[in-house]
């Protein structure tokens, strides 16, 4: 993002946070969130949660050096609900229906990670640039959030400190438990570039009705 902090970058005039926030504030099964961020940044996440008026948000807390560390503390800081649904900030177009299904699906099968199967042909390449093998595109799929576990699974799969993972699924996976995929949405897509960015205003302005 060329130095921009994209959690606070204006999408429609709005801080990009503010979007997955308003989407966990709109389900009514969601009591608590906890808010996990750089130290650089909690003053402002602090004023946003004021003045958005996001009143399920108890805690705002500065995250760890790896993203697993910054889900073990905030996790810390969250009473023992039956559910947690760990959630990126990064993924504005998340909607209030998505998190709904997954709970239903994970009081279903014991979790439910949001997911869409992939379109493009993905190779395995080595450090050289050479492919080394081509996986049936049929058998994988993109993960997103929400990804969403029992209390008790999720913090003995956090336990495991001594490895590096890149999604809590993965956490999961490694301490035992099986790991249920429901379809996600394409829409759901986490803005980590500034062609991501114009991607998600433009959907955002779609799904709100609004035109140039």
């Amino acid at each position: 993002m060329e130095g921009v902090d994209k959690l606070f970058l204006p999408v429609l005039g709005a801080p990009l946070l503010s979007y997955a926030l308003s989407a966990l504030q709109a389900v009514p099964q969601i009591e608590s969130i906890v808010l996990v961020l750089g130290d650089g940044n909690l003053e402002r996440a602090k004023v946003l949660v004021d003045d958005r008026g996001f009143s399920k948000v108890h805690h705002v807390c500065i995250g760890g050096e790896r993203r697993q560390d910054s889900v073990w503390r905030g996790l810390q800081l969250l009473s023992p609900f039956p559910w947690v649904v760990v959630q990126d900030g990064a993924r504005p177009c998340l909607e209030p229906e998505l998190v709904v299904r997954g709970l239903e699906e994970a009081a279903r099968w014991g979790s439910a990670v949001a997911a869409v199967p992939m379109k493009d042909t993905v190779k395995v390449v080595n450090g050289k640039g050479a492919v080394q093998d081509t996986p049936d595109r049929r058998s994988l799929w993109a993960v997103q959030t929400p990804q969403i576990f029992s209390w008790d699974v999720l913090h003995e799969a956090y336990a495991q400190r001594d490895v590096t993972v890149t999604d809590d699924s993965a956490l999961v996976e490694r301490a035992g438990y099986p790991v249920h995929i429901y379809f996600g949405s394409y829409s759901n897509i986490k803005v980590t570039t500034r062609e991501d960015s114009v991607i998600a205003e433009a959907l955002l302005r779609r799904r709100e009705g609004l035109t140039d």
